[in-house]
């Protein structure tokens, strides 16, 4: 296991929505989503699903090519990384054919 020497704090831009009973959180900037019972728990999944991904990204020695491939950006000291601004537009729905079996 690779030893985490330290920590940076980023603002991600995270998308909660409620499916039924259950509340998501989706975060774009990272291509991952969790879900909760509640809003709170939703937020609290994914918190740690942040921490877990990471966490393998490192073990696996894959952190720049993953969060290149994101939109990330280093930062200039080389040691932090900045996260892609998502613009999040409107929500809206739009009306699609979809094909279905006979």
């Amino acid at each position: 296991m690779k030893k985490i020497t330290s920590k940076i704090s980023v603002n991600l831009p995270v998308q909660f929505i409620k499916e039924g009973n259950t509340f998501v959180a989706s975060c774009p900037a990272l291509d991952i989503s969790t879900q909760g019972e509640t809003f709170e728990e939703a937020q609290k999944m994914f918190s740690e699903l942040v921490g877990v991904f990471i966490h393998e990204l490192i073990e696996m020695g894959t952190v720049e090519e993953v969060l290149l491939s994101l939109g990330w950006q280093k930062a200039p000291d080389k040691k932090t990384w900045k996260p892609p601004v998502i613009d999040f537009i409107k929500e809206s729905q739009q009306a699609v054919d979809i094909p279905c079996p006979a």
